[in-house]
């Protein structure tokens, strides 16, 4: 029987990204849909749906609170504002619901380590479920270059770059995207992605442990920062770039890992490994068989692995490295929580 699930959040990506995913999935059915004014919440309502709605001016009986102490409602996705997603992490957990939360798993790591230590502390032996959402987990061609790269022996070099110039659109027109109240701004917001992409394709074996970087605000329109260049040092001791800009006019992703037997690159769904290419498609941005990988671990009650709390931790560990590296003229910064 699907399991009952609300989405809090009724903003762009909630509407375009998590509502047909829920939609597709088998193992799920979604029941109710929060956001705080009931005009957001309707945003994402369809007459397909038939969800109840739940906002803070939508008057007694119909506000978060009512959501969560429904019995119906076993799982709740949270995509809010960065800044926000702790309290209604917690506040979930709390009322017993499943969570997937989105990336990343919050503002800063002293936040997010708080927040995981106490879940696995005070609600995980419950038997309550929390995953955090990071779709780059999930995209094909990653997942086929990660595959590749455990196949040619220890990593000797790295290379990431992702660059792009955002100087507009229905995600920049956000409210808190566009006058960030979160660090890094689109650095941190859309960054943990590239960064979880090169982990996949690094792998477990592969940690990043050191890492110094500059930083620099190219656009006055992306405070505070929108580009970080740095380098960094693995476990085994293979060097490597990492390459993020939202304010260049430079365009392209591409990740590259030479090994011991051999290189593995991918870039724009092409992956290659020696002498072989392959086009992968994609399904999608990848929330799809993220969604589904979310709904069957429920249905076997636990968290996939690709979603745990600590893999969204390790991503943004080297985000808020760069940045405080950057901010003190590239100085080296060891990571703690990379060893997943």
């Amino acid at each position: 029987m699907p399991i009952g699930v609300a989405i809090l959040g009724g903003g762009i990506f909630a509407r375009e990204e998590h509502l047909p995913a829920v939609n597709a999935s088998q193992d799920l059915t979604l029941k109710a849909i929060y956001s705080r004014s009931l005009k957001s919440a309707k945003s994402l309502d369809t007459d397909e749906s038939k969800v109840d709605l739940f906002s803070d001016d939508s008057g007694s009986g119909k506000g978060l609170d009512d959501l969560l102490s429904r019995s119906d409602i076993h799982a709740v996705i949270i995509a809010l504002p960065i800044k926000n997603q702790p309290e209604y992490i917690r506040k979930a957990l709390l009322a017993g619901k499943h969570v997937l939360s989105e990336k990343p798993v919050a503002e800063n790591v002293k936040d997010a380590v708080e927040l995981i230590e106490w879940y696995e502390k005070e609600i995980q032996s419950q038997g309550v479920t929390w995953g955090v959402a990071e779709n780059a987990r999930f995209w094909a061609a990653t997942v086929h270059a990660g595959e590749q790269r455990q196949k040619v022996g220890k990593a000797l070099t790295f290379r990431a770059r992702m660059q792009v110039l955002v100087e507009g659109g229905k995600y920049f027109e956000t409210e808190w995207r566009k006058v960030p109240t979160h660090q890094g701004g689109f650095l941190l917001d859309g960054g943990v992605h590239f960064i979880a992409a090169l982990r996949v394709l690094l792998g477990k074996d592969e940690p990043i442990v050191n890492i110094s970087a500059h930083t620099a605000q190219l656009q006055p329109h992306l405070p505070p920062v929108d580009t970080i260049e740095a380098t960094a040092k693995t476990k085994s001791g293979a060097l490597g770039s990492i390459s993020i800009s939202f304010g260049t006019t430079a365009k392209g992703s591409e990740y590259h890992v030479g090994s011991e037997k051999g290189f593995v690159s991918v870039s724009q769904g092409v992956v290659k490994s020696g002498d072989n290419e392959e086009k992968i498609e994609e399904e999608g941005s990848g929330v799809a068989p993220e969604i589904r990988a979310w709904g069957a671990g429920l249905a076997g009650k636990k968290v996939n692995p690709l979603q745990s709390a600590r893999e969204a931790l390790a991503d943004l560990e080297i985000i808020e490295a760069c940045l405080r590296s950057g901010e003190q003229g590239a100085v080296p910064i060891q990571l703690k929580y990379q060893q997943v």
